[in-house]
């Protein structure tokens, strides 16, 4: 079999099978089972691969079938212009968590204590400190086979992170100017809907907000305040239709100067607040 032949082989076995953007899934395998890029390709379509990576090539092929994701496949997904590892531990990043970042770096400042909360494969709080040095990072999750990926991937792109096993702020200490976090977040009875990637391999603690979607920002903003400097920043990424419901809380909690930023499809997808300002005393 040529490489051109496993090519078209490959796209249409992921076509039959209903793999969105199949084409370019079947070359992205392709690439990994037989380590070439573009250009070998192009010089060397016609040629035979050889018996061990075509076997390589057919596994692969097999999972992707079977919808499991691309990334936990190839084992990795950029994020912000970097590398990241991915396992079925985390949930895969995407682009979308690239808006609270961009929101984040706004405010960021050298020396200051950053906070990212639910931080799952580490993508949020490691691409801050990518385009921000010298800040004082922790990042917390209740699952510690999230916290092994995300410490690889602290060290893979070469940033200190303190990193904490922790309910939330179980086993938080100190106080931060800011606080990100991309919790779980979709309704529980809305995760049988998704498409098969998500809701069979992507792991259930880190997609389900629980009956309304919302029971981690409640617990997450009813607690924040005791964990951010005066005047500091709380920010969450948010599923698009619960921009009104997360302000809502914030407003209740005392929080200001709340906003709403929306993505690149013009949809909600970050909420912003202030936490309480010092009180000042004669």
């Amino acid at each position: 079999m040529t490489y051109r032949e496993a090519m078209i082989m490959g796209a249409q076995i992921l076509e039959e099978q209903g793999i969105a953007d199949a084409r370019t899934d079947a070359w992205l395998l392709l690439a990994m089972a037989c380590k070439i890029d573009r250009n070998f390709y192009y010089l060397h379509m016609n040629e035979d691969i050889i018996e061990e990576q075509q076997q390589e090539y057919a596994s692969v092929l097999k999972k992707r079938a079977e919808h499991i994701p691309l990334q936990y496949i190839t084992g990795e997904q950029e994020f912000m212009g970097h590398r990241f590892l991915v396992n079925s531990n985390v949930l895969i990043p995407r682009q979308d968590t690239e808006i609270l970042v961009e929101e984040a770096l706004k405010v960021v400042r050298p020396g200051m204590d950053v906070l990212d909360m639910c931080t799952g494969s580490g993508c949020i709080i490691i691409s801050i400190l990518k385009n921000v040095s010298k800040v004082n990072a922790v990042a917390a999750d209740i699952s510690k086979q999230a916290l092994n990926v995300a410490k690889e991937n602290a060290k893979l792109n070469d940033v200190t992170v303190r990193f904490e096993t922790s309910d939330l702020f179980e086993h938080i200490r100190g106080e931060f100017d800011v606080i990100v976090s991309n919790p779980p977040y979709i309704r529980t009875e809305e995760i049988t809907k998704l498409m098969p990637e998500v809701r069979d391999f992507e792991p259930f603690g880190a997609l389900d907000g629980k009956e309304d979607g919302l029971y981690f920002y409640r617990k997450i903003v009813d607690e924040g305040q005791k964990y951010l400097k005066p005047g500091g920043y709380l920010m969450f990424e948010i599923g698009c239709d619960q921009g009104e419901d997360v302000s809502a809380l914030m407003q209740q909690a005392g929080y200001s100067e709340i906003k709403v930023v929306k993505d690149l499809a013009g949809l909600d997808r970050v909420v912003i607040g202030k936490g309480k300002e010092a009180c000042l005393t004669d």
